[in-house]
């Protein structure tokens, strides 16, 4: 007597044979495709290789002849595909990368493909969940090969362009499908939950499908952006990692205080930072001071040395190279920021080292906008331009973050050598150190995540920011953000 899970079974692999079947059929097509197909295809590897850089291990799982997975020249590529005929294109095409015949439903099950010893920075799954036939069991699967800092990147495409895809297959204008699970982002958010993962940042793409001269740009790097286009695009991309985090152990930390004009905060500084994980670095970097800013540090050096600190002057100018040369000199794991007005209180700052540690945030960014502030702490349109600010900025990165001129910002040291390494994307322009944080983290795929804050009255000297000339500065960085993020 056949059981139900029998006539499951048979449904399934009848699904996944005529899926073989179709994907070799068409392997044997021209490869560059008229129509939509190839100005999809085009599009679809700029935009993945803005979200991954060069030199990554990288695993695309459905990858069909490969051209996705080589264009963005992983340092290990691995494509999975379960259509021989596509992959002997994909061995021929691209000898640098490894393919596996494997239905990537069985990923659950069964030993590990040997390529995979070490778990890839990157898996790819382009234009795939819309032909699975189990979507959540594949992304279930896919757990097995991710370590905390591995970055699932999925696109599919809009239910709204069934239809209009249904018509452009029929007029050889995009490549043949069979019937497709036409998925929204509610579902596949919902689904990415069930198997275990959290979206980091998720965005639309690809509104112009035919290559017109001014038209195709104009539409997808720029309307596509914006409502009401962005409704009506092709492709949902979402960016993602595992939900459950890991915590780590604990490690040496080090704070860096930019101090200029601080002459009268530094003993208190020092006295109020407190002892995080295996220990703690007080790292003062001076520069420019008019006052004794620079006699304050080196006195709480001779007469605190029960504490870890370290002295430096900056050469440069502006706090974002105070901040470049602090973490330059830091010998502890986690970097932290904390800006030597101490109007953010020094004792919150294990709430950073926990949020950091615990796994739940690879970049915790404080936020002053959301307890009330002491009454002078704020000036009126200072409060405005940070709102401005904030929604401006959570627009450009696809996520939100609520304050991002607050100076107290943490990450890991591996975390800001990678954005170091690749701060010539977008060059030092900031002068202030927090956005060329903020883009690099945010070009990254890190979770980025807000931390409250109590907002506390100066208690000495006078603010370094200038309002309307610093205002106008961050208009132009919102500008030139733009460009390079949300924009591309």
């Amino acid at each position: 007597m056949n059981t139900p899970d029998a006539g499951r079974d048979t449904a399934r692999q009848a699904y996944t044979q005529a899926r073989i079947a179709h994907w070799n059929r068409v392997a044997a097509e021209p490869l560059l495709r008229p129509g939509m197909s190839r100005n999809y295809r085009r599009r679809l590897r700029q935009v993945c290789r803005f979200l991954v850089p060069p030199g990554k291990r990288v695993l695309e799982l459905g990858c069909g002849r490969g051209e996705l997975l080589a264009a963005l020249e992983p340092q290990q590529g691995i494509g999975i595909d379960f259509s021989p005929a596509m992959l002997e294109q994909a061995r021929q095409l691209h000898p640098r990368c490894v393919f596996v015949e494997r239905d990537v439903h069985e990923l659950l099950s069964g030993p590990l493909p040997p390529e995979l010893h070490k778990p890839p920075d990157v898996i790819l799954l382009s234009d795939l969940v819309n032909d699975l036939w189990d979507v959540q069991e594949t992304l279930s699967s896919i757990r097995r090969f991710c370590s905390p800092d591995t970055r699932i990147i999925c696109n599919f495409h809009s239910h709204l362009w069934e239809a209009p895809a249904q018509w452009a297959q029929e007029l050889g204008a995009m490549t043949p499908r069979l019937e497709q699970n036409w998925l929204t982002t509610d579902d596949m958010a919902n689904l990415l939950h069930l198997a275990g993962f959290e979206i980091i940042r998720r965005f639309d793409d690809f509104l112009w499908p035919w290559s017109t001269p001014l038209i195709e740009p104009l539409c997808n790097r720029w309307l596509a952006k914006l409502p009401p286009f962005r409704w009506l695009t092709l492709t949902h991309f979402m960016v993602c990692r595992l939900l459950e985090p890991q915590r780590k152990p604990d490690c040496v930390v080090s704070v860096v205080i930019p101090a200029r004009n601080e002459a009268g905060n530094i003993e208190a500084a020092v006295r109020r930072v407190p002892e995080m994980g295996a220990g703690t670095e007080l790292i003062f970097v001076e520069g420019g001071s008019t006052d004794t800013t620079w006699a304050a540090v080196r006195q709480a050096v001779s007469q605190h040395p029960e504490r870890r600190i370290k002295a430096l002057q900056q050469t440069g100018k502006g706090k974002g190279d105070a901040v470049r040369l602090g973490f330059s000199q830091a010998e502890g794991e986690v970097l932290m920021i904390l800006d030597a007005d101490l109007t953010v209180p020094p004792e919150s700052l294990p709430q950073f080292y926990e949020a950091l540690m615990s796994g739940k945030a690879e970049f915790v960014n404080g936020v002053r906008l959301v307890y009330p502030q002491e009454k002078e702490a704020m000036r009126f349109f200072n409060l405005l331009g940070n709102k401005f600010f904030s929604w401006a900025f959570s627009w450009l990165l696809d996520r939100s973050v609520k304050d991002t001129l607050c100076g107290t910002k943490v990450l890991s040291r591996s975390h800001y050598q990678q954005l170091a390494a690749n701060r010539s994307y977008f060059g030092e322009f900031d002068p202030f150190g927090d956005f060329d944080l903020l883009f690099g983290a945010a070009k990254m795929n890190l979770r980025i995540v807000d931390l409250p804050v109590r907002y506390r009255e100066r208690t000495y000297g006078d603010t370094n920011i200038q309002r309307w000339r610093h205002g106008a500065l961050l208009l132009r960085m919102v500008l030139f953000a733009a460009s390079r993020l949300k924009f591309i």
